[in-house]
């Protein structure tokens, strides 16, 4: 495994649109797996592929306290949503600034993971939000885009 460089605010990258991943084999598997332990080096809880120069729809996330529980969600689709709620994020790719977004206080979401097994989870509170925060990465959305 490796650390992936980040992408940082306000490179253009950041804004490319992640393709659908067609092929489930080694190479994601590795991708996943370096997105894991960049995660961790840098004290994050979630991780787009976008933020480090990858446009595939991959996302890692790990709010557990042991860090030991990651969330493999690739080509995720938001199904449902509902509720409102909103806490201070922040993001790996904007150090150091935090801010109150207004998310989806419930999602249920389809995907795959790193073996192309499709699932369905439903998520609240700060799996939820961070679900929703990964998910705009994705589409080249970042967190200060809500902001007036």
């Amino acid at each position: 495994m490796s650390i992936l460089e980040l992408l940082y605010y306000p490179d253009k990258r950041l804004r490319n649109i992640a393709t659908p991943v067609i092929n489930f084999n080694n190479n994601t598997k590795q991708i996943v797996n370096n997105m894991l332990e960049t995660m961790y080096k840098n004290k994050g809880i979630g991780l787009a592929a976008t933020q480090v120069n990858i446009h595939k729809q991959i996302i890692v996330i790990d709010i557990s306290t042991t860090l030991k529980k990651p969330l493999i969600l690739i080509n995720p689709r938001l199904i449902k949503k509902q509720g409102n709620t909103s806490i201070i994020e922040g993001c790996l790719s904007i150090p150091q600034q935090h801010y109150a977004i207004p998310r989806a206080a419930i999602v249920k979401i389809h995907a795959f993971n790193q073996h192309g097994d499709f699932f369905k989870i439903q998520a609240n509170n700060l799996l939820a939000i961070c679900i929703q925060h990964e998910m705009d990465h994705l589409i080249g959305k970042l967190l200060i885009d809500y902001l007036n």
